[in-house]
């Protein structure tokens, strides 16, 4: 297939390189932020989180936002309190998926029993 070829094609791929997704994990403290809600497997609150990053609390809010409109966290809110949780089985089926298609069946060679090995030539 040549590249415009494939350009044209739809593919599930297509759909797995989301733009806003990987824009999402692209920042820094956006990836310290989602690590450390990880590693909590819990959902914490906006103060809770400002501890993990140095940071003032607006940004780690607007952070958060980022990645929860990326699909990346979820949050729930209780009296003032804005509470945010990795969506783990969305993000480990998107990683999954994204592996699968990066999958590809070794092309046949020319001569199937010779194999280079060391320098490139």
């Amino acid at each position: 297939m040549t590249p415009l070829e494939a350009a044209r094609a739809c593919g599930r791929v297509d759909s797995l390189f989301d733009a806003e997704f990987f824009k999402a994990m692209s920042d820094a403290t956006r990836l310290r932020l989602l690590s450390c809600l990880t590693k909590c497997r819990r959902p914490c609150s906006v103060t809770e989180l400002t501890e993990c990053c140095s940071v003032d609390f607006s940004v780690v809010s607007r952070h958060l936002g980022i990645l929860e409109r990326a699909g990346l966290l979820t949050s729930s809110k209780e009296g003032r309190t804005v509470f945010y949780e990795v969506r783990y089985r969305h993000l480990s089926d998107t990683f999954q998926a994204l592996a699968r298609s990066f999958d590809v069946p070794e092309r046949k060679t020319k001569n199937p029993g010779k194999t280079r090995i060391g320098r490139r030539s």
